[in-house]
């Protein structure tokens, strides 16, 4: 795969592809869940009834609509809608917190469960480490990017270093210190693991490019995502742009070579690449990636 130049094309709807900045995409219609629409934009579900008096459009629920893009060269699936950062720090300020998850579980009834179980640990975490000690030696120093609480940051116990950059207002575990960007950026580290953070991001290609900045050619990148069930059964297929109908936080849903391409892109060497089972349910998978700098 050729290292590509960077290329952020930063628009409101997407013309090219986030991860290889491809511009051979197709899309079909979709819409964006109400819990979304509503925190972001203040944009609720309606019921068009006779009383709205509308002759040329049929009575029904209307929800924010948006489009399920696929680039044709890499298979990546995405949201064509890319979030501008007012509409990230709506989304995200306060991340599960009281009013978070208040509007959530009435769009979605039985969602404060769910997110009391997101505070444990993950039971998976053993496998992270044993995915990682093929690359790293510890102690070690770790920038977890995006780590939430530090909860499920691997080697937690044998850690010289440990930083936490997350935009969540959330205290850390005692191993942990939380810092801010410009300390973030400042330290370099033996590790930084960036573990379910790019499903979520607009432009995956920034937070890149600041990861690498505090990366010396010793250090060693984790990320991770989701491998979403309907990449699972067609990793290859470029065509699901026809099946995905709605879209929620996930707003890019990675194949693997979508993942090599973001990477390249981004000035990484993948290492190994890697699809895990993560919870014990179906299609509960994740990608892990370690990565170098070129």
């Amino acid at each position: 795969m050729e290292n590509m130049e960077i290329g952020l094309n930063k628009k409101r709807i997407a013309a090219n592809c986030v991860c290889c900045n491809s511009d051979n995409i197709l899309k079909s219609p979709a819409i964006l869940m109400p819990f979304l629409s509503d925190r972001i934009f203040d944009w609720k579900p309606v019921c068009i009834t006779d009383e709205w008096g509308l002759s040329t459009i049929e009575n029904g629920m209307a929800y924010c609509i948006c489009n399920s893009l696929q680039c044709q060269n890499c298979g990546h699936l995405f949201l064509d809608i890319r979030f501008d950062d007012n509409e990230m720090n709506a989304l995200y300020s306060k991340y599960r917190e009281s009013e978070y998850v208040k509007l959530r579980e009435k769009y979605e009834p039985g969602y404060t469960q769910r997110n009391k179980n997101l505070d444990m640990v993950t039971p998976y975490i053993k496998k992270v480490e044993s995915f990682l000690l093929n690359y790293v030696t510890l102690p070690i120093s770790v920038l977890d990017w995006g780590g939430d609480t530090g909860i499920n940051t691997p080697f937690k116990k044998d850690i010289n270093k440990f930083h936490i950059y997350d935009i969540s207002n959330k205290e850390v575990i005692k191993e942990a210190k939380k810092v801010d960007i410009g300390e973030a950026l400042g330290t370099t580290y033996d590790l930084i693991v960036c573990s379910n953070v790019i499903e979520h991001i607009p432009y995956p290609t920034e937070i890149m490019l600041d990861i690498r900045s505090v990366m010396s050619d010793k250090s060693i990148l984790y990320v991770e995502v989701p491998y979403e069930l309907i990449i699972q059964k067609n990793d290859s297929k470029k065509d699901l742009y026809k099946d995905k109908k709605h879209w929620h936080e996930h707003i890019n849903f990675y194949t693997k070579n979508s993942l090599k391409f973001l990477m390249a892109n981004c000035g990484f060497e993948v290492i190994a690449i890697k699809e895990t089972k993560a919870l014990d349910k179906e299609g509960s998978y994740v990608l892990q990636l370690a990565c170098r700098v070129k």
